[in-house]
C-alpha cells in the first residue's frame, strides 16, 4: 500500500481553505503568513514560491520579504520583530538555510512563539516535549497525518526514527511518544541499524542518505515513512529524486509506504497552512477548527 501524500495534502488544504472562508465570512478574519527569504538559493526560491501560491489558494493574506544574501543580522531580526507586531500577520516563516554569516538560531528565537508556524522556536519545542499546546513543525506533523491513513491509532506500536535533527527526527519522535508509541531514535553511531529497523512497526527514515534503508531492513507489514529528498544522477545522465528508502524493495515487504516524490513533501506545505490557520484562531481567541 502506497500512502498518497498528494491526495492527503489536497484534502487537508481544502479543509483549511473552507475554514478560512468561514472565518472571513463570520469574523472578518483573514489568516496572514509572512515568508522571509534571504539570498538567492534556487531550491529555497522554489519552496518560497510554492508556499506563497498555497497561501493565496487557501484564501490567506500572503507577504514575501525577499532579502539580499548580504543582509545583516540586526536588520533581519528587526524585520522579524516588526512582523511580530503586525496584527495582520499570524504566521512568520524564515526560509532555511540562511546565507553564511547569519545566526539562524537567533533569528528563530526572535520570532513570537505564537507566530512560529515552523514550530522551531525553543518555546514550541519545549511545548511538544512537555505535552503542552504549541505549534508543531510541519514535516513531522505531516508524517503523523500520513501514518493515520495507515492506522488511525498507533498506540503501543514500536517506532524507529532514523535521524536526530531538530527539523524532523526529534520532533517526529516527540509526536510519536505523544501517540503512546515506544520510540527509538537511531543515528550514525547506532549499532546494528538494520537489526533495529527490523523490529519496528513504524519506521521513519530521515537520515538524508539516498536508499539507505533496504527492503530486508523492513518488518513485514510495517509502515515506512520516507522523509528523504535526494537528487541523484542516473546512468543515462538524468537527475531524479529518491528518498532514504529503497522504495521498490521496501514496498514488497511493508504494509504501507510513502513514495518520493509525492509522499511527505506535499504534506509539509499543507501543514504550514494548517498551522497558520490555527495561529490566527488562537490570536483571535477562537476555537480551533477540527482539521
Amino acid at each position: 500500500m502506497y500512502i498518497d501524500g498528494k491526495a492527503t495534502a489536497a484534502e487537508l488544504r481544502a479543509r483549511v481553505g473552507a475554514a478560512a472562508a468561514d472565518l472571513k465570512a463570520g469574523r472578518g478574519l483573514v489568516p496572514g503568513l509572512a515568508v522571509i527569504l534571504a539570498g538567492d538559493d534556487p531550491a529555497s526560491r522554489v519552496y518560497v514560491r510554492a508556499k506563497a501560491a498555497a497561501t493565496i489558494d487557501s484564501g490567506f493574506h500572503s507577504v514575501e520579504h525577499l532579502l539580499p544574501a548580504r543582509v545583516g543580522q540586526r536588520d533581519l531580526e528587526s524585520l522579524v520583530r516588526a512582523l511580530n507586531r503586525d496584527p495582520a500577520i499570524h504566521g512568520i516563516l524564515v526560509q532555511l538555510p540562511l546565507p553564511p554569516g547569519l545566526d539562524a538560531e537567533a533569528v528563530i528565537a526572535a520570532i513570537d512563539p505564537a507566530k512560529d508556524v515552523d514550530g522551531l522556536h525553543p518555546q514550541n519545542v519545549g511545548a511538544l516535549w512537555n505535552g503542552r499546546p504549541g505549534l508543531v513543525p510541519c514535516t513531522p506533523q505531516g508524517c503523523l497525518l500520513l501514518l493515520r491513513q495507515w492506522r488511525p491509532d498507533v498506540a503501543g506500536l514500536d517506532a524507529v526514527v532514523i535521524g536526530r535533527s531538530g527539523l524532523v527526527g526529534k520532533p517526529i519522535a516527540g509526536l510519536l511518544l505523544a501517540e503512546n508509541c515506544t520510540v527509538t531514535i537511531a543515528h550514525s553511531r547506532t549499532a546494528d541499524l538494520p537489526g533495529l529497523c527490523r523490529r519496528a512497526d513504524i519506521l521513519i527514515a530521515a537520515a538524508g542518505r539516498p536508499a539507505l534503508v533496504r527492503g530486508d531492513w523492513i518488518k513485514p507489514g510495517a509502515a515506512v515513512v520516507d522523509v528523504g529528498i535526494n537528487r541523484v544522477i542516473s546512468a543515462d545522465g538524468k537527475s531524479r529524486l529518491i528518498g532514504d528508502v529503497a522504495t521498490e524493495e521496501a514496498a514488497l515487504v511493508a504494509g504501507a509506504i510513502t513514495p518520493v516524490p509525492g509522499g511527505v513533501g506535499p504534506m509539509t506545505i499543507a501543514c504550514l497552512m494548517r498551522n497558520t490557520l490555527v495561529a490566527a484562531c488562537r490570536a483571535a481567541g477562537l476555537a480551533e477548527p477540527a482539521l
